[in-house]
């Protein structure tokens, strides 16, 4: 198979895809990316679906989704997109179907576009081990083929766009028995809709692959991408979302890990980041990872093209590297703090950084989000470190220090080829691709002490780095590498959807033993604001690696992000669920506002709260119900007794101690 699954590796072009227009707001081609959401109000609440479709138009949404999980809801559509019209609004309305196929041909009359899922459209997920040979497989595409059919024709003869949607945690028991819960198991699940479509001529079709694992979904776009070319269909134009992201900071840098990086390959058409928030919130997100690339092509300096990848786009496979202190090899990826921009460093400060000082005891302790590294450039600390937090310095700042044992130098990569005298164990190298010349390569192949720090200052930063990747790879350099990014004058939400998409695409492709944000580009500030503002870098420096899937470091919450389908108030559930664990490191909890979204969707999460009924939750170990239907007064306190007798439950206490 062809590695290459976008138009370039190293230049900013966008994939050129069919145009399909969705109620005059064309998509894909030259058309610009677009931004969708969707209502979480009952769909047979016509005013509040009215009045939350204005909020959201309103908040930048150029298409807006609405569930329609019967027929009543479907024919309903046409209420709502009548008092849409009243009112002045024609952005287009998007019927979300599952399990429903006579609430899709509704709807397909009514709307602008439908969305189905095709591992509930026509089969009905029971998990169970299923076998098939080629000719009941067969017999089964038939039967799919019977039951979709009708809608293709609808959508045809009403010029209605669709989109076919495939979630990692919603695959069929049949796709499962024959490819597995992977990647290519979501393509092909999209691919036997597809092809119907085509054999009836009918192209107006978006495709998506979404999953909360972000691995799993930037790994499903990119392998869909090839299938298409491989089998001579259309280049459809492609949506992107990565579902179930959650809440809050952690919901926006997950949905920038997966989204970003395929934006960075010039993959996407339309984007929803999924959070557990408002509807209307969820719009200004991705607004913003979007308008990163209005001028990427522009702005971006040129970076030597490659003619041979060698990573495996289509699996996680971290780059293989010898281990340096406990950095690189097996050990997790490393946060690096940037503590350089303070004149003077007091124990108290290093609480930013996850290390907290106690006067009464004069001990340090650490908390989940402890930094293994602070980077203090000039100004090195004057007292002993707490155990397990280590310094790096400037080198000249490192040759004048009394004390060098304990502190660790970062050298430019003249420096290192120049330097008299290094640390015997742990040295940094600043590295740039315009500094991976053979001399620096070889030099690099022998030394054993040496930690590459890589950055950049190209707009196009993500590519770029990922190029010095392959250079290092191509050499044979086995030595770890660091992700350095620096931003000035941005917004810190902007900050954390950049950072996140930078070092989140390499990390998801296993490529990067650490993480450190620099503030050099910063303007000054008061220590306190300084203060904030490394406390911050160090939690999205824990964030990212948390959202690529190659450092837990703290609870996982894979919450959906509402619908008219929700039986409770996610966000309240959700925040209350966070507090009560919050502080369980690793444990990954689903929130699901109804079985649609239940079992299945929650593919990856250790413990599911599902909503089943009107104040009834059940709960899940896996994708195993262990509890059918608990009032939701006492729900949460089963989900913590459930967490106890798997022994993964910390008193909070003991946590903080």
């Amino acid at each position: 198979m062809n590695n290459l699954y976008c138009p370039s590796l190293t230049a900013y072009v966008r994939r050129k895809t069919r145009v399909v227009n969705i109620g005059g707001v064309p998509m894909g081609g030259d058309y610009p990316i677009r931004v969708q959401s969707m209502t979480t109000v009952d769909t047979m609440d016509t005013d509040g679906s009215v009045a939350q479709c204005i909020r959201m138009i309103e908040a930048g949404c150029e298409y807006i989704r609405i569930t329609a999980p019967s027929i009543k809801e479907a024919e309903n559509l046409q209420l709502i997109k009548a008092e849409l019209r009243s009112r002045g609004y024609s952005t287009p309305l998007i019927a979300d179907i599952h399990f429903t196929p006579n609430a899709a041909e509704v709807a397909a009359r009514i709307v602008e576009k439908v969305r189905v899922n095709p591992g509930n459209y026509a089969d009905k997920k029971k998990f169970q081990v299923l076998t098939y040979d080629d000719t009941t497989y067969q017999a089964e595409l038939d039967r799919i083929r019977e039951r979709f059919l009708p809608l293709v024709r609808i959508c045809k003869e009403y010029g209605t766009a669709m989109r076919i949607g495939t979630n990692h945690g919603s695959l069929s028991d049949r796709i499962l028995s024959r490819y597995g819960d992977t990647p290519l198991g979501m393509v092909e699940s999209a691919l036997e809709f597809l092809r119907i479509c085509e054999a009836e001529a009918y192209y107006d079709v978006v495709i998506s692959m979404k999953a909360s694992n972000t691995q799993v979904m930037v790994q499903a776009y990119r392998l869909l991408v090839q299938k298409l070319e491989e089998e001579g269909l259309q280049p459809y134009p492609l949506h992107l979302g990565v579902t179930e992201a959650g809440e809050a900071e952690d919901g926006r840098i997950k949905s920038a890990v997966g989204i970003g990086t395929l934006l960075e390959d010039g993959l996407g058409d339309t984007v929803r980041v999924s959070l557990t928030e408002a509807p209307e919130a969820e719009a200004p997100v991705a607004k913003a990872l979007i308008d990163r690339y209005t001028h990427r092509a522009e702005d971006a300096q040129f970076i030597p093209p490659v003619s041979h990848i060698p990573i495996n786009p289509f699996q996680y496979h971290r780059r293989e590297t010898r281990e340096v202190a406990n950095i690189g090899a097996q050990n997790v990826p490393r946060v690096i703090a940037d503590l350089s921009r303070l004149e003077a460093i007091r124990y108290a400060d290093l609480k930013c950084v996850g290390h907290l000082y106690s006067m009464l005891l004069d001990k340090f302790n650490m908390n989940d989000q402890g930094a293994d590294y602070i980077f203090t450039g000039d100004t090195p600390i004057g007292f002993m470190l707490p155990n397990g937090l280590k310094e790096i310095v400037n080198y000249v700042t490192w040759q004048e220090a009394e004390q060098r044992e304990d502190r660790h130098p970062l050298l430019t990569a003249e420096e290192y080829l120049t330097a008299p005298e290094r640390h015997p164990n742990l040295n940094f190298i600043l590295i740039t691709l315009s500094d991976l010349d053979a001399a620096l390569l070889n030099r690099l192949k022998q030394d054993a002490t040496a930690v590459l720090v890589l950055h950049t200052q190209n707009a196009h930063a993500m590519p770029e780095l990922r190029r010095c990747f392959f250079a290092i790879m191509e050499a044979g350099v086995q030595n770890p590498c660091i992700i350095q990014r620096a931003y000035g004058a941005l917004t810190s939400d902007e900050v954390q959807l950049y950072a996140a998409t930078d070092m989140g695409g390499l990390l998801i492709d296993g490529l990067g033993d650490g993480v450190m944000l620099g503030t050099e580009y910063l303007p000054e500030q008061e220590k306190a604001a300084w203060l904030q503002t490394i406390g911050a870098f160090n939690s999205l420096s824990f964030g990212i690696l948390q959202a690529a899937r190659t450092r837990m470091s703290k609870t996982e919450y894979i919450s959906c992000p509402s619908c008219g389908r929700t039986l409770f108030d996610l966000q309240e559930t959700t925040a209350m669920i966070r507090k009560r664990t919050d502080h369980l490191k690793g444990v990954k909890i689903g929130i699901m506002g109804c079985i649609v979204n239940g079992p299945g969707e929650m593919a990856d999460a250790d413990y599911g709260y599902v909503g089943v009924g009107v104040n009834k939750i059940a709960l899940y170990r896996g994708q195993t119900v262990i509890k059918k239907s608990v009032p939701a007064d006492r729900a949460v306190d089963e989900l913590i007794e459930l967490i106890r007798e798997d022994a993964r439950w910390i008193e909070p206490m003991e946590v903080e101690g």
